[in-house]
């Protein structure tokens, strides 16, 4: 490889935790942890790298009134990589954003398909909206078009109750998470209330999005389940506004808002406490801004996870968790350089000194 231009990464490098190397090379866009042989173009970047940093709840392509143009999906999609997150679970988008894979220029996409709610029981274009009996076959087809992944909608108000609700019987979810397991897909939910949760963990979900209706009661059967939560707490922090546009029509619904809002640090923290899995989630998308991960991790410190933790959370632990390499020997250089050790203050994550997508320099 004589000739080859090469980039050459030093300082310290994060490969885990605990794991600093020196420095890393990246040859022909792959990780490389020994110096190739006769390498002349050598551009060198310093200073402290990570993985590239991951958004496990985020929507490509959906804007406030449902899907947005490639060009507004293309916008969201740098926004993103600016901010230095480049692998994303895309948690429910109607827009095909399957032109994003060919893009060496853009985070690469885990995909959920489209979200599957319940008639009138969600925001309007967002999702397919069935009945129960239809659940099943709606999932093993976004099953088929996802990436491993099917969303599915588990609560949302009733309008008759005036509060949130359970979006779908026992029966069904069970049916319909079984069916995307058989199809190897991994199921996950939004769910905002308390009275949804137990039926979908008993059911066999592998995530849960949100997760502030998570009780004392319930956090034991998550933690003996191994089920993941994604708190979203920068979407959380909105519940007040909300709470208070509802207010005149549903008061009901207003109130338990607040309250999930109230409780949400102390939740995020008995579930950590609990070995319940947490990861980084922004919820970016609809009516939420991109390029928030850095606040994310912030406001898991803030909720009480340690701060290694809350790192892990949205790097090594969870590209192990979505099952993408991180900086191993021969995986992909997808990585993020900063100007200190974001081990000691999280805060680094939101100045990314370089960011480095599939081995090219793109900022």
């Amino acid at each position: 490889m004589s000739d080859r231009a090469v980039l050459h990464v030093k300082g310290r490098v994060l490969a885990g935790p605990e794991d600093v190397r020196d420095e890393l090379w990246v040859v022909d866009g792959r990780v490389s942890y020994g110096r190739p042989a006769g390498a002349r173009d050598i551009r060198t970047v310093e200073g402290w790298a990570l993985p590239g940093l991951v958004d496990a709840h985020c929507h490509v392509g959906l804007g406030p009134h449902g899907p947005v143009d490639a060009a507004t999906a293309e916008k969201q999609a740098l926004t993103d990589r600016e901010a230095g997150t480049l692998l994303i679970r895309d948690a429910g988008s109607p827009s095909d954003t399957r032109w994003v894979d060919d893009r060496d220029d853009l985070p690469k996409i885990i995909r959920a398909g489209r979200h599957i709610a319940r008639n009138r029981r969600y925001i309007r274009n967002f999702a397919h909206e069935i009945e129960p009996a239809d659940l099943v076959a709606y999932v093993a087809q976004e099953a088929r078009r996802g990436d491993g992944w099917v969303k599915l909608v588990g609560d949302w108000i009733d309008r008759d109750l005036g509060d949130l609700a359970p979006s779908w019987p026992r029966d069904a979810v069970e049916a319909a998470i079984a069916e995307a397991h058989r199809l190897g897909a991994r199921v996950t939910a939004h769910c905002f209330a308390e009275s949804s949760l137990r039926d979908l963990v008993e059911a066999g979900i592998d995530c849960v999005e949100h997760a502030t209706g998570l009780t004392e009661d319930l956090i034991p059967l998550f933690a003996a389940r191994g089920v993941a939560i994604v708190p979203t707490l920068v979407n959380i922090a909105t519940f007040p506004d909300l709470a208070a546009g509802g207010e005149a029509r549903f008061p009901r619904w207003s109130a338990h808002m607040r309250r999930l809002h109230e409780r949400r640090y102390d939740t995020v923290r008995a579930a950590y406490d609990a070995g319940i899995p947490v990861y980084v989630g922004t919820d970016a998308g609809g009516s939420l801004a991109h390029g928030l991960v850095a606040a994310e991790v912030a406001e898991l410190v803030t909720a009480g996870i340690p701060p290694l933790d809350a790192l892990s959370a949205t790097s090594w632990a969870a590209r192990a968790w979505l099952g993408r390499p991180g900086l191993e020997e021969g995986a992909p250089a997808d990585l993020v350089v900063y100007e200190s050790d974001p081990r000691a203050d999280v805060r680094v994550l939101a100045s990314p000194r370089r960011v480095v997508l599939n081995g090219q320099v793109v900022q």
